[in-house]
This record gives C-alpha cells, sequence and structure tokens, in this order.
C-alpha cells in the first residue's frame, strides 16, 4: 500500500513539471528574441550632408541626386522607389544645420518628400480623379475654394472620410491633393499630391503640410523643377 501511494504522490507531483518547464521555455526563448533585438548593431541609413552627384535608376529613367536629398543614405545604381527631402521654399537638401527641420513633424513644417516609384500605371489626373475619388465622394461636384483649387469631401462610409480632395489645374495636367483633415488623428495634417506619370514606367508624388495648402502652386512648379534639375538633358 505504501509502494502505491508513493507512486500515486509521484504522479500528482509530476504533472506540474510539464506546464512548469514550458513556461520556463518561453521565458527563455522570448529573453533570447528580446536580447538578438536590442542587440548593438548597424542602425538605419540616415539623411548626409554630404553633396556629392549619385546616379540612380528609378523605372529605366536616369537620374543624377546630390546625396543630401535622399531620405537615407546608401542609393543603390537601380532602384524601384526613392524618397528625396528638400526644404521649402528655397528646395534645398539635408544639411547639419538644418537636421532639426528635417527631422520635425511641426504642422507647419516646411519640409517636402518627394516619392520616385517605378510604376506602369498611367492614369492622368482626371481619369484618377473620376476612375478612383469620384464614387467615394459626398458631392461629386465640389466646391471652390479661394486657392484656385475645388474642394470635394467624401461620404461617411468611405475608406478616405478622414481626407478630403483638392483638384488644381497645372499647366500639364489636373492635380489631385489629398488631405488628412486636422484631427485628434491628424494632428499635423499631410497633403499628398497623387501619382502622376513621369515616364511610361515611373509615377511621383510628394507630401507636404497641409498648413502649405494655398501655396501648392508654388510647392508642385517647385517639384517639377527638382524634378527635371535631376534628370540630365
Amino acid at each position: 500500500m505504501a509502494g502505491r501511494g508513493q507512486t500515486e504522490e509521484f504522479h500528482r507531483h509530476s504533472g506540474w513539471w510539464i506546464p512548469a518547464a514550458f513556461f520556463l521555455a518561453i521565458l527563455t526563448l522570448s529573453g533570447l528574441l528580446l536580447g538578438w533585438y536590442l542587440r548593438p548593431g548597424p542602425r538605419p541609413a540616415s539623411p548626409t550632408g554630404q553633396s556629392h552627384a549619385l546616379g540612380v535608376s528609378v523605372g529605366g529613367v536616369f537620374f543624377t541626386i546630390p546625396a543630401n536629398y535622399f531620405e537615407a543614405s546608401g542609393a543603390a545604381a537601380e532602384m524601384k522607389a526613392v524618397t528625396l527631402m528638400a526644404l521649402f521654399p528655397s528646395w534645398h537638401g539635408y544639411t547639419d544645420a538644418d537636421a532639426g527641420l528635417f527631422a520635425g513633424n511641426a504642422p507647419d513644417s516646411p519640409l517636402i518628400r518627394l516619392s520616385l516609384r517605378a510604376d506602369s500605371n498611367s492614369l492622368d489626373g482626371r481619369a484618377r480623379l473620376d476612375r478612383i475619388y469620384r464614387p467615394h465622394m459626398a458631392d461629386p461636384k465640389g466646391e471652390k475654394n479661394g486657392f484656385g483649387l475645388t474642394r470635394y469631401s467624401f461620404s461617411g462610409g468611405s475608406s478616405y472620410r478622414d481626407y478630403e480632395l483638392f483638384a488644381g489645374e497645372t499647366a500639364k495636367d489636373l492635380e489631385l491633393l489629398l488631405c488628412e483633415r486636422g484631427s485628434s488623428q491628424f494632428p499635423s495634417p499631410n497633403c499628398l499630391a497623387v501619382d502622376r506619370p513621369l515616364g511610361a514606367n515611373v509615377s511621383y508624388s510628394y507630401r507636404f503640410k497641409r498648413a502649405y495648402l494655398a501655396r501648392w502652386q508654388e510647392i508642385s512648379a517647385g517639384v517639377e523643377k527638382l524634378i527635371a534639375k535631376f534628370r540630365p538633358a
């Protein structure tokens, strides 16, 4: 009887060891993973103040761009997408003296982010307005504002309900600006100049703070001049 009692007691206690060992194994693995992610190592590439020219091909279109315009250093010769940064209205690239402006996200930040991307989508502004945005609008006719733009609001059930769309005529196309509504969700609202074709396989877009919406024409013209400057004749 004593032998059976000892056996039963052994089995009752052994049942706790399995979940305890499993729990300790999870803690050990979690600690190892945390140590891996927090280990010393290379940090993401940051902007550089150097201004030497770099040759970059995006979607078969060649650009020569000063290094201090790249959002991150280490650009490759062939890229599917690249993001550039410049300050408005000077259109200067990164410098150590202006590091705070390039890192800031204030509602009136003068930073412009320009994206070049390999993209076969060749929709112009009018086609994009009709096909993509107009079906989501609360008022497809829109209303004029004082900046040479037509403002469109989106219906409450739309995925764009937290945005407003502004459309303005330029010399080349209808420019579409998708702007965040200022709110607790967007305390520093941006406007995105929606993708515009630059070539058969390349498009570009750019982002700026909504505080500068009244100067959209100046920004649009400045972006086009900057792109032209980066494309060898």
